[in-house]
């Protein structure tokens, strides 16, 4: 049994403390693939190090997360570019719209975007997604953009059914996390409806711990809880829910 975790951020320094433990802990508990997104150039660098100390389980993205895209996002911009042109990555991500903390953005956030995504279609990868109180905002940069060569992950999907279909009709795997175990998370309602090719596990570690780790640091062995408790939605073995959602990250990152 192989689990990937889509969108974990393991360089973060919340883990600085027990990082490589964290990491050998899950790769025994078969958590053996770690998609890696950017947030700013800031991050760059200890995310080439993480792919360094773990080269077979660290697969890393490119891009500049919404929350910061600020007055400097086109020398932000400029070096996703340039890295993308200097060496392989297996998406750009994570980008998107968030308007949880700072509407005044919603502008150059979407500019950003746009841009993005545009930069993934010219290299050929998929694109990550972040949404944050921003459905409609995003569905029209992905309206705008749609096409064969459009493609992804919707990370840490928390909408309604009516926009799970809207994401999936953008060629778009849906993330699923933590929040699927919570009692007021929604999701786990209408989860069974959704085909489980159409989605991949992820943690977002080191935040949306499931349950009952809820409010703690969440480690990247708990995707397992969101494993079983799809197992549990679809009426499935573990081991199916781990190698058809592997197999799903396998489709769109191309490794």
């Amino acid at each position: 049994m192989t689990i990937t975790d889509t969108h974990t951020h393991l360089y973060s320094d919340s883990f600085d403390g027990d990082r490589q433990q964290l990491i050998q802990d899950a790769i025994a508990e078969n958590v053996t693939r770690f998609f890696i997104p950017a947030i700013d150039s800031e991050t760059t660098q200890s995310m080439y190090e993480l792919e360094k100390a773990f080269p077979e389980n660290i697969f890393l993205m490119m891009g500049l997360h919404p929350t910061h895209v600020q007055e400097n996002y086109e020398d932000e911009l400029k070096h996703v570019e340039q890295e993308l042109a200097r060496r392989k990555f297996y998406a750009v991500g994570e980008i998107g719209v968030d308007l949880y903390w700072d509407k005044s953005t919603l502008e150059i956030q979407q500019d950003a975007f746009r841009r993005q995504i545009q930069l993934a279609k010219k290299y050929k990868l998929p694109i990550v997604i972040h949404c944050r109180n921003a459905f409609n905002e995003v569905f029209s940069v992905l309206e705008e953009e749609k096409g064969d060569d459009l493609f992804g992950v919707f990370h840490c999907f928390t909408g309604n059914f009516k926009q799970a279909q809207q994401a999936l009709s953008y060629n778009m795997k849906l993330g699923i996390g933590g929040v699927v175990t919570f009692k007021n998370g929604g999701i786990d309602k209408f989860m069974a409806q959704i085909p489980l090719e159409q989605i991949v596990l992820e943690t977002d570690a080191p935040y949306l711990a499931p349950k009952p780790f809820r409010g703690k640091r969440n480690d990247p062995v708990y995707i397992l809880k969101v494993a079983e408790k799809l197992a549990e939605i679809y009426e499935l073995p573990v081991e199916t829910i781990a190698e058809v959602t592997t197999k799903n990250s396998k489709e769109v990152f191309g490794i």
